[in-house]
């Protein structure tokens, strides 16, 4: 996990918030205090809220699901394109058009459309155009660009937004809590916490402090995908000797039987001795064959 000091935070000016006559009263539980009219935002909560929104979003990019980072203000511009693209996830910065996340189907229209002109650019087809046809396309196609440029990868919606003052990007946090898409938000002193699922209290004005908290985002979803590839590795590696053990029993049941060797033949059996003739067979034979003697006169 990349990790967050207190030193960086204080360099950052993540510390300080808004005018005290310039607060919302449900972020009374993460200032500190107030100094010259300004709060102080209570670092150690923000380093407290920065890990939980950490581990959360490089839960999501594990998972396999996408970050769209969001910050249209124009401190927040240029961290957020390139933190987003160094961690291949999307990105708003310019406007949020209403309905980019709650009616996606015709806002991917739009990006179809894009991605068509771009082609006609790369292939010659603007070669085959009048000059006026060839200009009025490259202007639809800047103006696409400006706006859904860094969401034009994108075919489902996001797993989690972040953001960088959710006070002006309201819209953008309605549609994602009505979608039921978790917020991770950058919260100042005058900003409402209550949509945000995860607050992490902090500056959202200074360039340095915007920066900061982009550039750790991008960090969690960097661990999350590298995480989700070596999951994927190991899956893989161990689905492998699987296999091998299930070829080895098929193998021996393809192989042949080894013949059985001749049984030796069976020794032959002793003649019976003949039987000798029963005595008592022969006794009464003779007692028949014997004639009976007179009986004698008196």
């Amino acid at each position: 996990m990349a990790q967050i000091t207190m030193k960086q935070l204080l360099e950052a000016g993540v510390h300080f918030g808004h005018q005290t006559k310039r607060w919302n009263p449900k972020m009374k539980p993460y200032i500190f205090g107030a100094r010259n009219g300004i709060y102080i935002i209570d670092l150690q909560k923000t380093v407290r809220y920065f890990r939980t929104a950490y581990s959360f979003i490089q839960g999501i990019v594990e998972k396999g699901d996408k970050v769209l980072f969001v910050g249209t203000k124009k401190q927040a511009q240029d961290s957020i394109v390139e933190e987003a693209a160094r961690a291949d996830q999307y990105y708003v910065n310019n406007r949020w058009l209403g309905g980019m996340l709650t009616n996606f189907a015709t806002i991917k229209g739009s990006i179809d459309r894009l991605k068509k002109i771009e082609t006609m650019a790369s292939d010659g087809t603007y070669d085959l155009l009048t000059k006026k046809e060839a200009l009025e396309l490259e202007r639809e196609r800047i103006k696409l660009e400006k706006n859904l440029g860094g969401i034009k990868g994108m075919t489902k919606l996001p797993g989690a937004i972040f953001v960088i003052d959710p006070k002006k990007e309201t819209i953008g946090v309605k549609e994602a809590r009505k979608l039921g898409i978790p917020v991770v938000a950058v919260v100042d002193t005058n900003c409402d916490p209550q949509d945000i699922d995860y607050i992490i209290p902090g500056n959202d004005d200074a360039i340095r402090a915007i920066r900061l908290f982009a550039s750790r985002m991008a960090d969690a979803c960097i661990d999350g995908a590298e995480a989700r590839q070596a999951a994927l590795r190991t899956e893989s590696e161990g689905k492998e000797p699987a296999v091998e053990e299930k070829a080895a029993p098929a193998a021996a049941e393809a192989a042949p039987a080894a013949p059985a060797a001749p049984a030796a033949p069976a020794a032959p059996a002793a003649p019976a001795a003949p039987a000798a003739p029963a005595a008592a067979e022969a006794a009464p034979a003779a007692a028949e064959a014997a004639p009976e003697k007179p009986a004698t006169e008196s």
